[in-house]
């Protein structure tokens, strides 16, 4: 089965159409106020609405109360949840919608753990640990220290490009992979041609 492709941080609708004509399966949308990346719910919907069925539109959160994910779901008709920040498998779990639990990779993540503490979500998304940001980094991991089998589907993210996603699917084959920055040629704005090279990328990657 072909790793599935998300692209995240999306604020304008001519980006969004692209990276669906483009065969990506997911778009990201970041509702955490501190980010560069971030777009009003209602914003959001608007592009949303713009979308084909069956791509699937994700809202990113992080430590937001249980009125501002209420808010966003509302506002902005995503369908599956991404949480970036300390929430807990109840909070996580209480909105009548998949999940996405992202944690950041440092030395000492157990992430078997992290899947049993998490079970009820859709997948486990591994991001690049950093003091500064919740995701949005830039920068990758030590793919090898990831356990090759997990109990939950995994999504990779941090400093993905069109030059190393290939030899990261080959290396850990994922379930999917979540680009951000890697595709843009500013914060939240995305070019056409990287998000073509990527999603070759992943294409031609060899598992």
């Amino acid at each position: 089965m072909r790793t599935k492709i998300k692209i995240c941080g999306i604020t304008k609708l001519s980006n969004a159409l692209e990276a669906v004509e483009l065969g990506v399966d997911a778009l990201g949308f970041v509702f955490f106020n501190e980010s560069p990346r971030y777009i009003e719910p209602k914003k959001a919907r608007e592009i949303i609405n713009l979308l084909p069925s069956f791509i699937s539109r994700v809202g990113l959160f992080v430590n937001a109360s249980k009125e501002e994910v209420l808010f966003a779901i509302s506002e902005s008709k995503i369908n599956i949840l991404q949480f970036h920040g300390d929430e807990n498998e109840t909070f996580c779990n209480q909105f009548n919608l998949p999940y996405i639990k992202a944690i950041s990779f440092k030395d000492g993540i157990n992430l078997l753990e992290y899947c049993q503490l998490f079970s009820s979500s859709s997948a486990i998304l591994i991001d690049t640990y950093s003091q500064k940001m919740r995701g949005g980094t830039g920068e990758t991991f030590n793919w090898d220290l990831i356990p090759k089998q997990l109990p939950l589907p995994l999504i990779i993210a941090g400093g993905l490009d069109s030059n190393n996603v290939s030899s990261l699917i080959n290396s850990v084959n994922p379930y999917g992979v979540d680009v951000s920055g890697g595709v843009e040629l500013d914060k939240g704005i995305k070019d056409h041609n990287m998000m073509k090279n990527f999603v070759l990328g992943v294409h031609n990657a060899t598992i």
